[in-house]
């Protein structure tokens, strides 16, 4: 992921609307929600919710597919993993035991650098 793509995605998830709506998203994987059941369970007008919507969508945090009327949207969780290796890629600075944790409960395995004696 590039840094700015991370900048987008982490400052879409800054507000505490979006945040909730992308937790609700990633807790209703695969099936998705509709728009106003989320503007409902986030409780927001409709309106201001297309608006929250539009902003994670523009940092690929979420899809939408039309289904007749309705739009529903579900998690990109490729690009939510993408941010959270790109947030963690570094923390390591040769001691991956710093990361193995994280890595680990994230489902990532580790590389584990081998050290010259």
């Amino acid at each position: 992921m590039e840094q700015e793509s991370a900048i987008l995605a982490l400052g879409a998830l800054a507000q505490i609307t979006r945040l909730e709506t992308f937790r609700l998203l990633v807790k209703s994987e695969p099936e998705g929600v509709p728009a106003g059941e989320l503007a409902r369970s986030v409780g927001v007008p409709q309106n201001t919710m297309s608006a929250h919507l539009s902003i994670l969508s523009r940092a690929d945090l979420i899809v939408g597919e039309r289904h007749s009327r309705s739009i529903i949207y579900r998690a990109n969780l490729k690009t939510f993993q993408d941010l959270m290796m790109f947030m963690v890629q570094d923390c390591c600075s040769g001691s991956p035991q710093l990361c193995a944790p994280l890595l680990e409960s994230l489902g990532t395995p580790h590389k584990r650098k081998s050290r010259a004696k």
